[in-house]
């Protein structure tokens, strides 16, 4: 990509970042973005159909890198626990950015997106569950269930509320693979 070109986005999502930390998106203008960059509208609209496609396309950004920036996505299926904690890391590591990004109007939008990442990475890597209605509900159950959890929890401390929804996580594997016909693994009291 062109230098200036990129010079150019970067200053648009730069004050568009600035614009969403103060005003909800339904607020900002073209106009006044554009000031915030030193751009023409006319340079805005070769980027961008509209603030919305801005928002959305940031929104996408910042839910790849979270999705991305796992060390293991498969453990997804392997380990959802250990997937679930390196997830609420990842999250962590953009969580300002997400506050600023996802709030307001577009405070959806970030599970959404989350669960929809989530899915092509999966069925991605595992084509043979895309039509498996229990996949696709343990899937939606990991991303909706941990995050609304984890967002109602605020007030707890951190690390057990992650690690609790860990477990459960791990519990809803337990379950997908009984429901497959697969024994499920032996607690560690019962191994020992």
């Amino acid at each position: 990509m062109d230098l200036r070109v990129e010079k150019t986005k970067q200053n648009i999502q730069a004050a568009f970042l600035d614009l969403r930390r103060r005003k909800p998106l339904e607020k900002i203008t073209v106009k006044e973005l554009c000031q915030g960059a030193r751009i023409h509208k006319s340079t805005f609209y070769a980027h961008y159909e509209d603030l919305y496609a801005l928002s959305d396309a940031l929104e996408t950004e910042v839910v790849e890198r979270v999705i991305f920036g796992l060390p293991r996505p498969e453990d997804v299926l392997e380990h959802p626990g250990r997937f679930t904690q390196e997830l609420f890391r990842s999250y962590a590591a953009q969580e300002e950015t997400i506050q600023v990004i996802f709030s307001g109007s577009r405070s959806g939008r970030l599970v959404e997106k989350l669960e929809e990442g989530l899915k092509q990475l999966v069925f991605r890597q595992h084509p043979e569950y895309a039509q498996n209605p229990d996949m696709h509900i343990f899937l939606s159950y990991t991303v909706y269930g941990g995050y609304h959890a984890y967002i109602r929890s605020r007030d707890l401390l951190r690390e057990q509320v992650v690690e609790l929804i860990s477990q459960f996580s791990e519990r809803g594997k337990d379950l997908l693979d009984q429901r497959a016909g697969r024994p499920a693994p032996l607690a560690p009291e019962e191994r020992g």
